[in-house]
């Protein structure tokens, strides 16, 4: 299974788009400043994510995500899994 996930930090007011495959352990890398966007802060959580069979349509999903570059459209994503 493969991940695409949004992940938010309250200090910097910041999203974060990426895709994996083993979720947890990103997250993990998020959080202990093993990423280097997301090394900035320590409070990213997890906002929305979906499953894909394969990392090319995750990949696929996180540069169609990107490629909106609309904070909007990123809290409208997540307000639709809640």
């Amino acid at each position: 299974m493969f991940y695409t996930y949004i992940i938010y930090s309250k200090t910097l007011n910041k999203y974060y788009v990426g895709s994996c495959q083993d979720i947890n352990k990103r997250i993990d890398d998020h959080l202990n400043s093993r990423s280097k966007f997301t090394k900035s802060a320590k409070d990213w959580e997890i906002k929305y994510f979906e499953t894909f069979l394969t990392r090319s349509e995750a990949c696929k999903r996180e540069l169609q995500i990107k490629k909106m570059k609309s904070r909007k459209y990123i809290e409208d994503l997540i307000k639709t899994k809640v």
